[in-house]
Protein backbone atom coordinates (compact mmCIF):
# COMPACT_ATOMS: atom_id res chain seq x y z
CA UNK A 1 0.00 0.00 0.00
CA UNK A 2 1.90 3.13 -1.08
CA UNK A 3 2.25 6.43 1.94
CA UNK A 4 0.95 8.77 -0.48
CA UNK A 5 -1.24 11.47 1.51
CA UNK A 6 -2.83 13.91 -0.84
CA UNK A 7 -4.78 16.96 0.20
CA UNK A 8 -8.44 15.74 -0.29
CA UNK A 9 -7.14 12.40 1.22
CA UNK A 10 -8.80 10.71 -1.59
CA UNK A 11 -5.44 8.46 -2.69
CA UNK A 12 -4.15 6.73 0.29
CA UNK A 13 -5.12 3.57 -1.00
CA UNK A 14 -2.83 3.61 -4.32
CA UNK A 15 -1.16 0.41 -4.58
CA UNK A 16 2.05 0.90 -6.27
CA UNK A 17 2.08 -1.49 -9.82
CA UNK A 18 5.08 -3.89 -9.96
CA UNK A 19 7.96 -5.02 -12.34
CA UNK A 20 5.50 -8.31 -13.59
CA UNK A 21 2.09 -6.69 -14.17
CA UNK A 22 4.25 -3.03 -15.67
CA UNK A 23 6.47 -6.05 -18.21
CA UNK A 24 3.28 -7.56 -19.08
CA UNK A 25 1.72 -3.77 -20.57
CA UNK A 26 4.65 -2.45 -21.52
CA UNK A 27 4.97 -5.80 -23.83
CA UNK A 28 1.38 -5.68 -24.74
CA UNK A 29 1.87 -1.22 -26.22
CA UNK A 30 5.11 -2.44 -27.56
CA UNK A 31 3.53 -4.93 -29.81
CA UNK A 32 0.97 -2.97 -30.80
CA UNK A 33 3.64 0.34 -31.50
CA UNK A 34 5.67 -2.32 -33.21
CA UNK A 35 3.01 -3.65 -35.52
CA UNK A 36 1.40 0.10 -36.12
CA UNK A 37 5.39 0.65 -36.95
CA UNK A 38 5.86 -1.81 -39.71
CA UNK A 39 2.51 -0.91 -41.29
CA UNK A 40 3.70 2.89 -41.54
CA UNK A 41 7.22 1.48 -42.80
CA UNK A 42 5.64 -0.68 -45.74
CA UNK A 43 3.15 2.46 -46.87
CA UNK A 44 5.87 4.72 -46.62
CA UNK A 45 8.37 2.60 -48.17
CA UNK A 46 5.38 2.45 -51.24
CA UNK A 47 5.16 6.30 -51.56
CA UNK A 48 8.76 6.81 -51.23
CA UNK A 49 10.22 4.46 -53.74
CA UNK A 50 11.36 7.52 -56.37
CA UNK A 51 13.11 9.28 -53.70
CA UNK A 52 16.83 8.79 -53.18
CA UNK A 53 18.82 7.95 -50.00
CA UNK A 54 19.09 10.96 -47.89
CA UNK A 55 15.24 12.09 -48.33
CA UNK A 56 14.16 8.07 -47.47
CA UNK A 57 16.49 8.30 -43.95
CA UNK A 58 14.96 11.54 -43.16
CA UNK A 59 11.53 10.10 -43.94
CA UNK A 60 12.30 7.12 -42.02
CA UNK A 61 13.33 8.85 -38.98
CA UNK A 62 10.49 10.95 -38.74
CA UNK A 63 8.35 7.82 -38.97
CA UNK A 64 10.25 6.31 -36.12
CA UNK A 65 10.16 9.91 -33.90
CA UNK A 66 6.15 10.18 -34.61
CA UNK A 67 5.08 6.08 -34.06
CA UNK A 68 7.44 4.83 -31.54
CA UNK A 69 7.97 8.18 -29.43
CA UNK A 70 4.93 10.17 -30.43
CA UNK A 71 1.76 7.56 -30.38
CA UNK A 72 2.84 6.64 -26.83
CA UNK A 73 2.92 10.03 -25.55
CA UNK A 74 -0.49 11.00 -27.27
CA UNK A 75 -2.07 8.01 -26.01
CA UNK A 76 -1.07 9.00 -22.37
CA UNK A 77 -1.92 12.10 -22.46
CA UNK A 78 -5.11 11.88 -23.91
CA UNK A 79 -6.25 8.86 -21.91
CA UNK A 80 -4.91 10.43 -18.61
CA UNK A 81 -2.72 7.43 -18.52
CA UNK A 82 -3.79 4.31 -19.73
CA UNK A 83 -2.76 2.93 -22.71
CA UNK A 84 -3.44 -0.19 -23.98
CA UNK A 85 -1.56 -2.51 -22.60
CA UNK A 86 -2.37 -0.45 -18.67
CA UNK A 87 -6.09 -0.70 -19.20
CA UNK A 88 -5.53 -4.64 -20.25
CA UNK A 89 -3.45 -5.03 -17.26
CA UNK A 90 -5.68 -2.74 -14.70
CA UNK A 91 -2.99 -0.28 -14.32
CA UNK A 92 -2.78 3.67 -14.28
CA UNK A 93 0.12 6.36 -14.30
CA UNK A 94 -0.76 9.31 -12.40
CA UNK A 95 1.30 12.24 -10.55
CA UNK A 96 3.20 11.80 -7.55
CA UNK A 97 0.18 13.25 -5.87
CA UNK A 98 -2.55 11.10 -7.51
CA UNK A 99 -3.49 13.20 -9.80
CA UNK A 100 -4.17 12.58 -13.84
CA UNK A 101 -1.08 13.20 -15.94
CA UNK A 102 -0.59 15.61 -18.36
CA UNK A 103 1.38 16.30 -21.21
CA UNK A 104 4.49 17.26 -19.63
CA UNK A 105 4.60 14.28 -17.97
CA UNK A 106 3.98 12.36 -21.09
CA UNK A 107 6.19 13.59 -22.72
CA UNK A 108 9.39 13.15 -20.05
CA UNK A 109 8.29 9.56 -19.78
CA UNK A 110 8.82 9.08 -23.63
CA UNK A 111 11.61 10.94 -24.02
CA UNK A 112 13.21 8.58 -21.59
CA UNK A 113 11.64 5.79 -22.33
CA UNK A 114 13.79 6.13 -25.53
CA UNK A 115 16.70 5.59 -23.54
CA UNK A 116 15.60 2.90 -20.89
CA UNK A 117 13.30 1.15 -23.42
CA UNK A 118 14.17 1.49 -27.21
CA UNK A 119 17.48 1.30 -26.74
CA UNK A 120 18.34 -1.03 -23.96
CA UNK A 121 15.97 -3.06 -24.74
CA UNK A 122 14.58 -2.39 -21.27
CA UNK A 123 16.93 -3.11 -18.90
CA UNK A 124 17.75 0.26 -17.51
CA UNK A 125 13.92 0.24 -16.82
CA UNK A 126 13.59 -2.71 -15.46
CA UNK A 127 16.72 -2.26 -12.82
CA UNK A 128 15.15 0.78 -11.81
CA UNK A 129 11.65 -0.94 -11.02
CA UNK A 130 13.50 -3.46 -9.13
CA UNK A 131 15.75 -0.86 -6.91
CA UNK A 132 12.71 1.59 -6.24
CA UNK A 133 10.83 1.14 -3.49
CA UNK A 134 7.25 1.81 -5.32
CA UNK A 135 8.53 0.35 -8.70
CA UNK A 136 9.14 3.45 -10.38
CA UNK A 137 11.56 3.32 -13.69
CA UNK A 138 13.47 6.47 -14.13
CA UNK A 139 10.79 8.39 -16.67
CA UNK A 140 8.75 8.08 -13.39
CA UNK A 141 10.93 9.78 -11.35
CA UNK A 142 11.95 12.36 -13.58
CA UNK A 143 8.67 12.91 -14.30
CA UNK A 144 7.10 12.92 -11.01
CA UNK A 145 4.52 9.88 -12.25
CA UNK A 146 3.93 6.85 -10.47
CA UNK A 147 2.34 3.36 -11.84
CA UNK A 148 -0.61 2.41 -9.80
CA UNK A 149 -2.99 -0.69 -9.71
CA UNK A 150 -6.62 0.18 -10.71
CA UNK A 151 -7.99 -2.85 -10.04
CA UNK A 152 -7.91 -4.28 -6.76
CA UNK A 153 -9.19 -7.24 -4.97
CA UNK A 154 -12.51 -5.41 -3.39
CA UNK A 155 -11.96 -5.72 0.74
CA UNK A 156 -14.70 -4.80 3.40
CA UNK A 157 -15.71 -0.76 3.59
CA UNK A 158 -14.32 0.17 6.88
CA UNK A 159 -16.85 1.83 8.92
CA UNK A 160 -16.60 5.39 10.13
CA UNK A 161 -15.60 5.55 14.00
CA UNK A 162 -18.98 6.92 16.27
CA UNK A 163 -18.09 9.85 17.73
CA UNK A 164 -17.84 10.78 21.42
CA UNK A 165 -21.22 10.86 23.48
CA UNK A 166 -20.37 14.45 24.55
CA UNK A 167 -20.76 15.28 21.01
CA UNK A 168 -23.25 13.05 19.85
CA UNK A 169 -26.73 15.74 19.00
CA UNK A 170 -24.49 19.04 19.33
CA UNK A 171 -24.43 20.01 15.79
CA UNK A 172 -28.37 19.15 15.50
CA UNK A 173 -28.73 22.64 13.86
CA UNK A 174 -25.60 22.62 11.48
CA UNK A 175 -26.20 24.00 8.07
CA UNK A 176 -24.79 20.78 5.97
CA UNK A 177 -26.55 21.90 2.51
CA UNK A 178 -23.41 23.98 1.17
CA UNK A 179 -20.64 20.93 2.22
CA UNK A 180 -20.02 19.19 -1.48
CA UNK A 181 -20.06 15.62 -1.71
CA UNK A 182 -16.06 15.35 -2.49
CA UNK A 183 -15.56 17.10 1.25
CA UNK A 184 -17.96 14.61 2.57
CA UNK A 185 -15.43 11.86 0.86
CA UNK A 186 -12.73 13.30 2.15
CA UNK A 187 -13.94 13.25 6.08
CA UNK A 188 -15.06 9.77 6.24
CA UNK A 189 -11.64 8.72 4.13
CA UNK A 190 -9.51 10.36 6.43
CA UNK A 191 -11.80 8.58 9.99
CA UNK A 192 -11.70 5.50 8.61
CA UNK A 193 -7.62 5.72 7.83
CA UNK A 194 -7.24 8.07 11.16
CA UNK A 195 -5.66 5.23 13.36
CA UNK A 196 -2.81 4.48 9.85
CA UNK A 197 -1.48 7.87 9.36
CA UNK A 198 1.50 9.47 11.11
CA UNK A 199 0.35 11.30 14.44
CA UNK A 200 1.64 14.67 13.01
CA UNK A 201 0.27 14.67 9.57
CA UNK A 202 -3.03 12.81 10.55
CA UNK A 203 -3.36 15.94 13.03
CA UNK A 204 -2.62 18.48 10.12
CA UNK A 205 -5.12 17.43 8.01
CA UNK A 206 -7.89 16.54 10.53
CA UNK A 207 -7.25 20.60 11.15
CA UNK A 208 -7.33 21.48 7.11
CA UNK A 209 -10.44 19.34 6.53
CA UNK A 210 -12.19 20.55 9.81
CA UNK A 211 -11.49 24.10 9.16
CA UNK A 212 -12.84 23.72 5.24
CA UNK A 213 -15.89 22.29 6.89
CA UNK A 214 -16.53 25.00 9.00
CA UNK A 215 -16.31 27.28 6.45
CA UNK A 216 -18.92 25.57 4.44
CA UNK A 217 -21.11 24.91 7.50
CA UNK A 218 -20.37 28.67 8.52
CA UNK A 219 -20.15 28.12 11.89
CA UNK A 220 -16.11 27.62 13.56
CA UNK A 221 -15.42 24.33 14.97
CA UNK A 222 -16.34 24.98 18.70
CA UNK A 223 -13.26 25.79 21.07
CA UNK A 224 -12.00 22.52 22.61
CA UNK A 225 -13.44 19.88 20.63
CA UNK A 226 -10.61 17.80 18.63
CA UNK A 227 -10.66 18.30 14.78
CA UNK A 228 -11.40 14.44 14.80
CA UNK A 229 -13.80 14.03 16.94
CA UNK A 230 -15.76 17.38 15.47
CA UNK A 231 -15.34 15.69 12.47
CA UNK A 232 -16.96 12.44 13.43
CA UNK A 233 -19.79 14.14 15.55
CA UNK A 234 -20.64 16.08 11.64
CA UNK A 235 -20.22 12.91 9.88
CA UNK A 236 -23.11 10.81 12.21
CA UNK A 237 -25.10 14.13 12.57
CA UNK A 238 -25.38 14.07 8.74
CA UNK A 239 -26.21 10.10 8.67
CA UNK A 240 -28.71 10.88 11.32
CA UNK A 241 -30.24 13.33 8.89
CA UNK A 242 -30.44 11.16 6.17
CA UNK A 243 -31.74 7.78 8.17
CA UNK A 244 -34.48 10.58 9.44
CA UNK A 245 -35.71 11.39 5.72
CA UNK A 246 -35.87 7.62 4.84
CA UNK A 247 -37.84 7.09 8.35
CA UNK A 248 -40.03 9.95 7.00
CA UNK A 249 -40.93 8.67 4.20
CA UNK A 250 -41.35 5.03 5.09
CA UNK A 251 -43.77 6.78 7.76
CA UNK A 252 -45.56 9.09 5.25
CA UNK A 253 -46.28 6.54 3.40
CA UNK A 254 -47.51 4.15 5.59
CA UNK A 255 -50.29 7.05 6.69
CA UNK A 256 -51.61 7.14 2.54
CA UNK A 257 -52.82 3.59 2.72
CA UNK A 258 -49.84 2.56 1.20
CA UNK A 259 -50.10 -0.44 3.14
CA UNK A 260 -52.55 -2.61 0.66
CA UNK A 261 -52.51 -5.93 -0.30
CA UNK A 262 -52.70 -7.52 -4.47
CA UNK A 263 -56.73 -7.76 -3.63
CA UNK A 264 -56.85 -4.58 -1.96
CA UNK A 265 -57.28 -5.76 1.54
CA UNK A 266 -55.43 -3.31 4.15
CA UNK A 267 -52.39 -5.05 5.56
CA UNK A 268 -50.48 -3.83 8.62
CA UNK A 269 -52.95 -1.97 10.22
CA UNK A 270 -55.78 -2.19 12.90
CA UNK A 271 -59.17 -2.19 12.75
CA UNK A 272 -60.93 0.93 14.16
CA UNK A 273 -63.83 0.43 15.88
CA UNK A 274 -67.23 1.41 14.27
CA UNK A 275 -65.51 2.63 12.00
CA UNK A 276 -65.83 -0.50 9.35
CA UNK A 277 -62.09 0.86 8.01
CA UNK A 278 -58.09 0.06 8.62
CA UNK A 279 -56.29 2.77 10.57
CA UNK A 280 -52.04 1.75 9.29
CA UNK A 281 -49.54 1.24 12.06
CA UNK A 282 -46.56 3.61 12.17
CA UNK A 283 -43.79 2.87 10.11
CA UNK A 284 -41.40 4.20 12.73
CA UNK A 285 -41.95 6.11 16.34
CA UNK A 286 -42.66 9.60 15.79
CA UNK A 287 -39.79 12.55 16.14
CA UNK A 288 -39.57 13.26 19.89
CA UNK A 289 -38.01 11.78 22.86
CA UNK A 290 -36.80 8.47 22.27
CA UNK A 291 -37.89 8.77 18.86
CA UNK A 292 -36.02 9.00 15.16
CA UNK A 293 -36.02 13.05 15.86
CA UNK A 294 -33.82 12.40 19.20
CA UNK A 295 -29.96 11.87 18.70
CA UNK A 296 -29.12 8.41 19.77
CA UNK A 297 -25.75 7.62 21.76
CA UNK A 298 -23.93 5.08 19.59
CA UNK A 299 -24.67 1.62 21.34
CA UNK A 300 -21.83 -0.94 21.70
CA UNK A 301 -21.69 -4.68 21.54
CA UNK A 302 -23.32 -5.15 24.57
CA UNK A 303 -26.58 -3.05 23.49
CA UNK A 304 -25.13 -0.54 26.54
CA UNK A 305 -23.42 3.28 25.48
CA UNK A 306 -20.24 3.08 24.13
CA UNK A 307 -17.20 4.61 26.46
CA UNK A 308 -15.33 7.75 25.25
CA UNK A 309 -12.54 5.55 24.74
CA UNK A 310 -13.41 2.84 22.24
CA UNK A 311 -14.86 5.94 19.33
CA UNK A 312 -11.05 6.65 19.44
CA UNK A 313 -11.38 10.17 20.55
CA UNK A 314 -11.12 11.41 24.39
CA UNK A 315 -13.28 14.50 25.63
CA UNK A 316 -11.64 17.65 26.24
CA UNK A 317 -9.71 18.38 29.96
Amino acid sequence: MSELVTGDAVVLGLRPAKLPSRALALAIDLAVVGAVFVLVSIGLALATASLDDAAFAAVSVAAFLLVLVGGPIAVETLSHGRSLGKLACGLRVVRDDGGPIRFRHALVRGAMGVVEILMTFGVVACIASLVSARGRRLGDVFAGTLVVRERVPAGRAAAVPPPPPWLVGRFAGLDLSAVPDSLWLAVRQYLTRMHQLDAQVGRSMAERLAGELAERTGVPVPAGVPAGAYLAAVVNERQARDARKVFGAARDEAARGGFEGAAGQPVGGVPVKGAGTWAPVAAVPPAGAGGAGAPVPPAGADGGQVPPAATGFAPPA
